[in-house]
């Protein structure tokens, strides 16, 4: 069986293992996973990650952050642009999720950025997803 959007996979994994109250979740390795779990873990919404495994079935090891009373950091998460529904934004309509406390990540032809980092070095692009 064919994958057809590794990105929504990783982003379900999340969801599932932070509303089961996991400690740690598995997503298999790769370069854009691999980018977004650093963005994730800049933006405070992931303890750390780190990757494992030599070879090609490598992965990356993600350690989910609670709050005191063991609430998920990690209340909604969003895959927005879609393969059968790319959506893009300019520069000037990098949205806000959830008035600037959650994050959008975007994919730019620099690589890819959180809306903050987007708007400061004023590029736009593909809205992956919304984490808040």
């Amino acid at each position: 069986m064919v994958m057809t959007d590794p990105i929504a996979d990783m982003l379900t994994r999340i969801r599932n293992a932070s509303h089961q109250k996991l400690a740690t979740v598995d997503i298999p390795m790769s370069k854009l996973k691999l980018e977004m779990a650093r963005i994730l873990k800049e933006c405070g919404f992931i303890a750390y990650y780190k990757v494992e495994g030599e070879g090609l079935p490598r992965k990356i090891c993600v350690h989910l952050k609670y709050s005191r009373n063991d609430i998920p950091v990690i209340t909604g998460i969003k895959r927005i642009s879609k393969p059968g529904c790319r959506v893009y934004v300019g520069t000037d309509d990098i949205p806000k999720v959830v008035g600037g406390i959650g994050v959008a990540i975007l994919s730019t032809s620099g690589g890819l950025v959180s809306d903050r980092e987007a708007r400061k070095d004023k590029v736009g692009g593909e809205v992956l997803c919304y984490v808040w």
